[in-house]
């Protein structure tokens, strides 16, 4: 059977249409509001002077980047050492290409 679900989004603001949902932080607590193109513009706006004289704050999620991007460049003698380990211990792993976060987080638990 054919099933088809429509997700209609309700301006937050004003209970008109939406079309976007906007993501926002303050005081460390992030926030999405669904705004129509108008009331979205109007927050930017309204945000605006603030966000000019503003700096980026390094968030834990930037950091967390960062780090698997760092693990993601693995030397080829570490690489080779947990493909080793792998197929030792029975996970599929091929022979070359990037090693998958399950095995590396299960080489890195094993050791």
């Amino acid at each position: 059977m054919a099933k088809h679900t429509q997700v209609i989004l309700i301006d937050d603001l004003d209970g008109s249409e939406a079309s976007q949902t906007v993501t926002f932080a303050l005081d460390g607590t992030t926030y999405e509001i669904d705004l129509s193109d108008e009331n979205a513009k109007k927050l930017r706006d309204a945000l605006q002077p603030f966000v000019k004289c503003a700096r980026r704050a390094d968030t834990g999620q930037s950091r967390r980047r960062r780090s698997s991007q760092r693990s993601s460049t693995l030397s080829r003698e570490k690489s080779a050492e947990i493909r080793a380990w792998a197929k030792a211990h029975g996970h599929r792993v091929s022979d070359r290409g990037r090693i998958s976060r399950e095995i590396l987080e299960a080489y890195e638990a094993a050791h």
